[in-house]
Formats: structure tokens, C-alpha cells, sequence
């Protein structure tokens, strides 16, 4: 039998990710701080609830799809969140990226009363999200993992059981270091072509057929010529990879040179109020110091 499942945070991913859960036949109620967001789920047949505890009340198994820690802990421990109504056994899966260190101190509390908790961050940008098709990388008790794969199964493709609680949060973190890294080198480096006299458009075909291939020159590079910032995850949101990054290294003495150098790149580019923009506006930091800029020729 399936459980009956709540998903709380329909924004960008989790919108879809709710919606595919209803395509795979499952018993859904959501919720969210934005009416609108609640009624393009609910007009697709599932249910809505007013407030964290009356979801815990009316579901077994929970996600969460909240951009940060501190919502994580609000829709769990605040005012009519989960734990008011939460039952022994119930089942609680954090689907975003939240801070290592935050998710043992959840799970430790929500073992207290008998509540499962894992972690199950999910890869993917948008569009991957609306066709099924993330990864998902789960930290938890793997029985419970077992009893999931049906509702992972409608939500990704490369469904991978990464270890205990923790250990899903700490694989999205690697990958996204890896990421950020990227994009902050190709924001230092890409302006020193344009400052010493390279075509810009043929600067990017190279490194997107050669040796400094990556995703993320990939991704950014041909928006970055069109003078295009807007598709992808805003700034502000992305550099709490870092914050939890520079904690990890602190308590775990753990040296991440590269990481604390691409670290000052982001909060170069959050001072310069680029914030509401996608990591490849990192460019203007080192454009605005070279004045110069890294767009597609005019003709």
C-alpha cells in the first residue's frame, strides 16, 4: 500500500518534484507560504494543508524542499510545524541542500521522538526536475531507503544510497564545490581574454571543446555573451555551498585553499549586489576591476 505522503516547498524544484509524485499515483497534500504555488499542485489533485503540523497529521511520510538550514528548522521545530503532530515512525526526507552540521543536529532531535529523518538532496537544474530525471543522493537508516525507492523513482534516475544520516548532504556538497569552483575561475579568467584582445565567442568555443571544458563553462559561457544572468540559481542562495563548506573544514580541520579563494569570489560578487543574479554574473567583479567586458561582438 502507498503511504500517504506531504511535501512542503513548491518552489522552483519542488513544484515539479510534487507533480511527478502525483503522475507516479500517489496519495499527495502539500504546503507552502504561497497560495499560488499551493493551488497549481492542488489543481492537479492533490490536497492542501494550512500548516506543517496538520500535514505531519494527515501523512507518514514527509519532504521537505526548503532553500536553507534555518526554513528547515522553522517548518520542523518552529510554530505549527512537523514535530507538533509528528508520530513515532514517521518518515521526514530533506530533498534540498542543507548545511551537514544542521542535518545531524535535526536528525539526533527528531530521533528523540521516534521520528526518522534523512537526507536526500537531489542534482538537477529545473527542467530535469519537470521530466524525473535528477540524482538523488540519500543519508539515512537503509531499510527506510528501501521503503522510498517507489516515490524516488518518480522523481529521478540515478537513485543512489550514499551511506548514514549526513552523507546525501555531503555529496551534493562536493559536487557543488566542484561546480562553484568552476564558475569562479571562469569569472576571474574569461576577462583577462577579453582585457589582452581575444574574441570573445571563439574564447568559448575553445574551452568548450578543449581541455577547460566543464559544466559550468558550458552552462555560463554562451549566457554570459548574450549578457544573460537571469536562468539558474540566484547568487545569494548558492553561497550557503560555501558557508558549509568553510564550517565542515573548521570542524573538521579539514584545509580547502581553493575552496575559501572561489569563497571570496562569491562574497566579492554579494557585496557588488549581484546577489538576485546566477553564479556566471561572478564575471562582473573581475570585468568591473579590468574594465572590460566578456559579451558577443556587436556586428
Amino acid at each position: 500500500m502507498k503511504k500517504k505522503i506531504g511535501f512542503i516547498g513548491l518552489g522552483q524544484m519542488g513544484k515539479w518534484m510534487a507533480l511527478n509524485l502525483l503522475k507516479g499515483g500517489f496519495n499527495l497534500t502539500v504546503a507552502d507560504i504561497d497560495p499560488a504555488a499551493v493551488a497549481s499542485v492542488t489543481a492537479a489533485g492533490a490536497a492542501a494543508a494550512a500548516t506543517p503540523a496538520e500535514l505531519a497529521d494527515r501523512t507518514d511520510l514527509i519532504f521537505l524542499s526548503l532553500p536553507n538550514a534555518a526554513v528547515v528548522e522553522q517548518v520542523l521545530f518552529g510554530p505549527n510545524g512537523l514535530i507538533e503532530n509528528g508520530r513515532r515512525r514517521q518518515i521526514i526526507v530533506d530533498l534540498g541542500t542543507t548545511a551537514y552540521m544542521a542535518t545531524l543536529e535535526f536528525g539526533r532531535k527528531l530521533k528523540d521522538r521516534g521520528i526518522f529523518f534523512a537526507d536526500s538532496p537531489v542534482s538537477g537544474m529545473e527542467a530535469r526536475a519537470r521530466e524525473g530525471d535528477l540524482t538523488i543522493m540519500f543519508g539515512g537508516d537503509q531499510k527506510v531507503f528501501k521503503q522510498l525507492q517507489p516515490a524516488f523513482e518518480t522523481l529521478g534516475t540515478l537513485i543512489l544510497y550514499m551511506g548514514e544520516l549526513g552523507s546525501g548532504q555531503l555529496t551534493k556538497l562536493i559536487n557543488q564545490l566542484l561546480f562553484n569552483i568552476s564558475a569562479a575561475a571562469i569569472a576571474e579568467i574569461l576577462p583577462m581574454a577579453a582585457k589582452l584582445g581575444l574574441d570573445p565567442e571563439k574564447v568559448i568555443s575553445v574551452v568548450n571543446s578543449g581541455t577547460g571544458k566543464s559544466f559550468a563553462a558550458e552552462f555560463f559561457g554562451p549566457r554570459i555573451l548574450k549578457d544573460s544572468f537571469e536562468e539558474g540559481y540566484p547568487l545569494k542562495h548558492a553561497y550557503k555551498d560555501m558557508v558549509s563548506a568553510a564550517e565542515i573544514g573548521a570542524h573538521k580541520k579539514i584545509p580547502l585553499p581553493l575552496v575559501q579563494a572561489a569563497t571570496t569570489t562569491y562574497q566579492m560578487a554579494l557585496a557588488a549586489g549581484y546577489g538576485g543574479e546566477n553564479k556566471g554574473a561572478m564575471i562582473k567583479v573581475f570585468e568591473n576591476i579590468l574594465g572590460v567586458k566578456f559579451r558577443k561582438k556587436r556586428k
